[in-house]
């Protein structure tokens, strides 16, 4: 029985007793006693059979009446709340910024400026197995904050507006003991792997999952997958992610290309990881066709020249990944999180068909307070093996005029509360867009708020 019924049987009981006593009172008193002997009434005109039960009848039924209408009252109050099985948790990110160039062009934006964004996770558990994720968020980010082209891209950089949107949806169920099964109109890759490829928790959205390049990058879309976890650590995990909310044009027509078709843009992921509490290994291979494109962390000209009367839209990338962290915090010994990508773009010549990237990110935990971080991370972004072809946007292709980019970010992440957390943070770029001299610097402060 729940806790506001026996609640509602004690009141219940407390009103069928209280009327008797009031009325035993009414009825029964020293004055009565006193004069019983010389009363003209008989015991039988006083009472009868019906008295008592009269009474019960009447208080039974304001009591039903007054538990209807709480039960009435509780009806509408869960019918305006989530189930019992759906939890929501979010929150609300303040970031103050700005980002200062060497090589300012007319679209630049050098000014500082205050953003937010706005998120909200709700997660339904239909089975106490499996999940429905349903992502709202909304945010005002431009420019600089939600810009592939130097990485300054923000992890928490949106541009959807002051409106709330369904950022991501899909479902996660077990499929036997050691199984899971992904699908969802809006999904990528990375949330289908077996093995996590990076505990390093960047600001700029380049250096998530060890380089957010051609191996790991993804976008939102339709998708599906499959993960295998053994309880000894091995995983292996093989999922999908295509295009097929999104056209394309064709002499000068735009039609939807659909899911799977040969036209459609498709990313194909299959992992391979081994992992333990204290490190984890893992390889992945990605086939991307038709012109896939969604990496954060990539120089300009990367992709190689395509050869003469051919068609260059399908690579192949390789995404090497480990991670390691002591067994202890509040060390002068921190977290490692490594990551190697190569990548090989069919029909392309000889001389520009392979690029890669690397990273390295390292994050000290409990050092000046209780759950502060700092973080440090640096690497290369995807280049082409070619440095004639990174620098040929400058003009002339000559060989000494590409860059060898490097990106940079540092920050301390400090906690005020459980719900509050401030991070001021800098980030870099030299060459960072394959070309000399094409470098960056910014600042930003921001300011998260969990619920």
């Amino acid at each position: 029985m729940k806790l506001f019924q026996q609640m509602l049987v004690a009141s219940a009981s407390v009103g069928l007793v209280a009327p008797i006593a009031v009325q035993a009172s009414d009825v029964i008193n020293l004055q009565d006693v006193s004069n019983y002997n010389s009363s003209s009434e008989s015991l039988d005109e006083r009472f009868d059979s019906n008295t008592f039960v009269n009474q019960v009848n009447d208080d039974l039924a304001i009591t039903k009446a007054r538990i209807d209408a709480l039960e009435a009252r509780q009806n509408n109050f869960e019918a305006g709340s989530f189930s019992d099985t759906t939890t929501l948790d979010g929150k609300a990110i303040f970031t103050l910024g700005g980002v200062n160039y060497t090589d300012v062009d007319s679209t630049a934006t050098e000014a500082v400026q205050g953003k937010y964004t706005y998120q909200m996770n709700l997660n339904t558990s239909f089975t106490g197995d499996d999940n429905l994720y349903v992502r709202i968020k909304s945010g005002n980010h431009t420019d600089w904050s939600v810009t592939k082209t130097y990485g300054t891209y923000l992890k928490s950089g949106n541009s959807n507006g002051d409106t709330l949107k369904v950022d991501k949806i899909w479902y996660e169920f077990p499929v036997g003991d050691n199984l899971t099964a992904w699908v969802g109109p809006k999904i990528e890759n990375y949330y289908m792997h077996g093995a996590t490829p990076s505990i390093y928790a960047p600001v700029t959205k380049q250096f998530t999952l060890g380089g957010n390049g051609e191996a790991y990058g993804a976008s939102t879309d339709t998708g599906a997958g499959i993960a295998y976890k053994a309880d000894n650590g091995f995983s292996i995990s093989t999922n999908v992610g295509t295009k097929s909310n999104t056209s394309q044009e064709v002499a000068e027509v735009y039609y939807n290309t659909g899911l799977l078709t040969d036209e459609t843009k498709t990313s194909w992921a299959t992992q391979v990881g081994y992992t333990k509490p204290n490190y984890s290994v893992s390889a992945l291979v990605n086939v991307k066709t038709n012109g896939w494109s969604d990496t954060y962390y990539h120089t300009n000209k990367h992709g190689g020249t395509c050869k003469t009367g051919k068609v260059c839209q399908n690579f192949t990338s390789i995404g090497l990944r480990g991670w390691w962290r002591p067994d202890d915090a509040g060390t002068a010994v921190p977290s490692v999180s490594l990551g190697f990508d190569t990548t090989s773009y069919e029909n392309a010549t000889s001389a520009t068909d392979t690029s890669s990237a690397y990273f390295v990110g390292l994050n000290w935990t409990d050092i000046f307070t209780p759950d502060d971080k700092i973080g440090f991370a640096f690497g290369k972004p995807t280049t082409n093996e070619d440095k004639a072809l990174r620098a040929s946007s400058t003009g002339g292709g000559r060989e000494d005029q590409g860059g060898d980019p490097l990106a940079f970010e540092l920050y301390y992440s400090y906690k005020v509360n459980d719900s509050v957390t401030i991070t001021p943070a800098v980030f870099a770029g030299i060459d960072r867009t394959g070309e000399k001299e094409h470098n960056h610097k910014g600042a930003m402060l921001e300011t998260t708020f969990k619920f």
